[in-house]
């Protein structure tokens, strides 16, 4: 099975199974139908911005989206992250930056509050209107991390060991690409975004 297969097979199951514990809340027939069955946004998390606005993985349908997940008092590989996805926006035109959202959720709901996200995102000057810095509680973090294929542990000194990755999501929240690489921009990382942004509906 290629990669991408297992990939869907995998946000299938897990969207099955959130649903099926009832850790989706019901979402209306019409609505839920519309979505492909690989869509992450059959998982109903809730979250709450850097500027304490409530909202659901599902408010960002409609366009595409960059996801990782991180914590903010880490202090070598999650700044790498946001370095990255600022390399990667970087390559794009601005007509396609202005399509494309960023969404990063704290694996530390504990200690990254509003205020914590709020003043990170001031700190290095994140685009509010493109970046969303976003926390949700411990069970909710383990459900996105799971649908997104991102582990990570939490060790007794407060940190965390994770998985580091982009993930890029399509207008109607599937999987289509993904990288590990850090540090500056993945040419092919950036040719799936650029693809995806010119093939979903405006």
């Amino acid at each position: 099975m290629s990669r991408h297969a297992h990939l869907r097979t995998f946000l299938v199951v897990g969207a099955l199974t959130f649903s099926a514990l009832g850790a989706c809340a019901a979402t209306p027939a019409a609505s839920a139908a519309t979505l492909p069955s690989a869509s992450i946004y059959h998982l109903s998390t809730p979250l709450t911005d850097q500027n304490g606005k409530q909202f659901t993985l599902q408010d960002r349908r409609g366009r595409p989206m960059l996801v990782s997940m991180f914590y903010t008092s880490c202090q070598f590989v999650c700044p790498l992250l946001v370095d990255t996805l600022r390399e990667t926006e970087a390559k794009l035109t601005p007509a396609e930056r202005e399509r494309l959202s960023i969404l990063m959720v704290s694996f530390d709901p504990e200690h990254d509050t509003v205020g914590v996200l709020k003043a990170t995102a001031e700190q290095r000057g994140l685009d509010s209107a493109h970046w969303v810095l976003a926390r949700t509680d411990a069970g909710n973090v383990r459900k996105l991390a799971a649908v997104l294929g991102v582990q990570y542990r939490a060790l007794a000194n407060g940190e965390f060991n994770h998985t580091t990755s982009l993930i890029l999501i399509d207008s109607a929240g599937r999987i289509v690409g993904r990288t590990a690489r850090m540090g500056d921009a993945d040419p092919s990382f950036v040719k799936q975004v650029k693809a995806t942004l010119q093939s979903d509906p405006q």
